[in-house]
C-alpha cells in the first residue's frame, strides 16, 4: 500500500515538471541585445568554470585568506 502511495506521488511530480517546462516554452532570446547578454553571461560561466574548480583552488600557494592566518 505504502508503496503505491510512493509510486503515485512520484508520478505526480512528474507530471507537474512536466507541465510546467512545456508551459514555459524555453524560447530564446531575439533581439540583438538580449543574444550579446547570453553571450556576456555565457563566457562570464566558462572563465568562472576554470578559475574555481577544484584543482586551481586547492592546489594553488597560500594568499592572505583567514584560513592560512589561522594555521600559522
Amino acid at each position: 500500500m505504502t508503496l503505491w502511495v510512493f509510486f503515485g506521488v512520484l508520478g505526480g511530480l512528474v507530471v507537474l515538471l512536466t507541465v510546467v517546462l512545456l508551459r514555459r516554452g524555453g524560447s530564446r532570446t531575439d533581439n540583438a541585445e538580449g543574444l550579446r547578454i547570453e553571450e556576456r553571461a555565457r563566457v562570464q560561466a566558462a572563465h568562472d568554470r576554470v578559475s574555481y574548480n577544484a584543482r586551481s583552488v586547492h592546489n594553488g600557494p597560500p594568499n592572505q585568506s583567514d584560513s592560512y592566518q589561522r594555521r600559522r
